[in-house]
């Protein structure tokens, strides 16, 4: 042990504790006159202004004005009370990870949501991590097998590309999440429910995911009841977890739903500190805290984060503001549509309006040129497909319609898909070269 560096330590060590006071609540936000403190870092603030009792409201740094502290709670702030002590803990939020949480629901602060004890022999991991340096990123040459046909053969994802599922409201996210989750090739699993009707939560657990899928996932649940910050940690804590076994070389599939939710979160935390409402109403950090969030998942050196965000558009607006800043940022995006559900076609994949950017650099040229010809099959039927309703068109007046005519309900079926079949990545492959070629699957 170098003693020179120990003794230098020592006589600069603080020995004195340093504790804030409580000046004022107003709305979300909580005003301390002191602690010393940086932005990010965690408080405790004790309800009881005299003493400091076992009982404790985390809070967090988001700010400060002139003299004051601006604190955020991670939970109910009903007791506390002017003079409230308020003790710094000097650093960011930690969560523990590791094996045993595998199977495991958990809450934005990593503690086990059925009142279990958190498991032993973790690691303690910081929520706020840097994304990975864009040279230290390696090119994703690998498929991932999903399960789910449409994507498999129409969408080919890799280990480590970053996916948006876009629908409205009640489309089938959450069921096509599911979906993927029992029937991916993954490692682990690790979903994000964040701003979710506490419900859904449960239901989610049960009848999308399934034994076989909770079995081999991490679930983090933030409901739409709790602090925005919370839901904000939420998504935070589940990429921790996720960077934490892709650091060992593990191939994660992360899944968030949504990542809309966690837009309005930061957007009611802005207005409280009192950033001005900019695109409709979402304050400028919203669109600063989307790429700190998105880009710390894919690839690096030692394994992969295979990621699909949830983007819930209003109103069906595909170009909405968080819609349109998080196309840009990931890479590609699957749009489920309102129509194809209205008609009973599940999962409700318009593979017209929808893209994988790695797809041309992952399927071989036999995979590729098959997709091409059922797209430009769909895409013919679809601007043909007013005149065909209302038997304007005349058969034989186009080849190419003809062909689109007579391939369109094969088409469909081979695009639908039960919530509870499996189909390996292989199959669905081979399947859609045999069907743009002779017309069968």
């Amino acid at each position: 042990m170098n003693l020179t560096k120990l003794t230098a330590k020592i006589e600069h060590l603080d020995t004195y504790k340093h504790y804030g006071r409580i000046k004022r609540v107003v709305g979300l936000m909580v005003e301390s006159q002191g602690p010393k403190t940086a932005i990010g870092d965690v408080c405790l603030i004790y309800p009881n202004k005299e003493s400091a009792p076992s009982s404790y409201i985390r809070a967090e740094v988001i700010g400060f004005k002139e003299d004051m502290v601006m604190l955020m709670p991670y939970g109910d702030i009903s007791d506390i009370s002017p003079g409230s002590l308020v003790e710094p803990l000097g650093g960011p939020l930690e969560i523990k990870v590791g094996p045993s949480l595998i199977g495991k629901v958990i809450d934005s602060m990593g503690d086990p949501l059925d009142g279990s004890i958190v498991p032993k022999a973790l690691t303690a991991v910081g929520t706020e991590q840097k994304p990975p340096n864009p040279l230290s990123r390696p090119p994703i040459r690998e498929r991932l097998e999903v399960g789910v046909r449409a994507i498999d053969s129409m969408l080919t994802v890799g280990k480590g590309q970053r996916i948006g599922i876009f629908a409205g409201s009640g489309v089938g996210k959450s069921t096509l999440l599911g979906m993927i989750a029992r029937n991916t090739k993954a490692d682990l699993i690790v979903i994000a429910l964040i701003g979710e009707r506490g419900r859904e939560v449960r239901e989610f657990i049960e009848r999308d995911l399934g034994p076989e899928g909770k079995a081999r996932s991490i679930v983090v649940a933030a409901t739409s009841d709790q602090p925005a910050l919370m839901r904000i940690k939420g998504a935070f804590t589940a990429t921790a977890i996720a960077e934490y076994f892709r650091d060992r070389g593990l191939n994660v599939m992360l899944m968030m739903d949504s990542v809309t939710r966690v837009a309005m979160a930061q957007r009611e935390v802005g207005l409280a500190v009192g950033e001005p409402p900019a695109t409709k109403g979402y304050t400028p950090s919203v669109f600063a805290i989307l790429p700190k969030l998105l880009e710390r998942t894919g690839t690096n050196h030692v394994g992969t984060i295979t990621a699909f965000y949830t983007v819930l558009v209003d109103g069906d607006d595909m170009n909405e503001p968080i819609a349109d800043a998080v196309r840009g940022i990931l890479d590609g995006h699957i749009v489920l549509d309102r129509e194809l559900a209205n008609k009973g076609h599940y999962p409700a994949i318009n593979v017209l309006k929808s893209v994988s950017r790695l797809m041309s650099h992952l399927a071989t040229d036999e995979h590729q040129q098959a997709a091409i010809k059922i797209r430009d099959m769909l895409s013919t039927y679809k601007n043909s497909e007013d005149l065909i309703n209302i038997g304007a068109y005349k058969k034989g007046s186009s080849a190419e319609i003809d062909q689109a005519i007579d391939y369109y309900p094969k088409i469909n079926s081979y695009l639908k898909q039960r919530t509870d079949e499996k189909v390996s990545l292989a199959d669905s492959v081979q399947s859609l070269i045999q069907l743009a070629e002779k017309g069968e699957w």
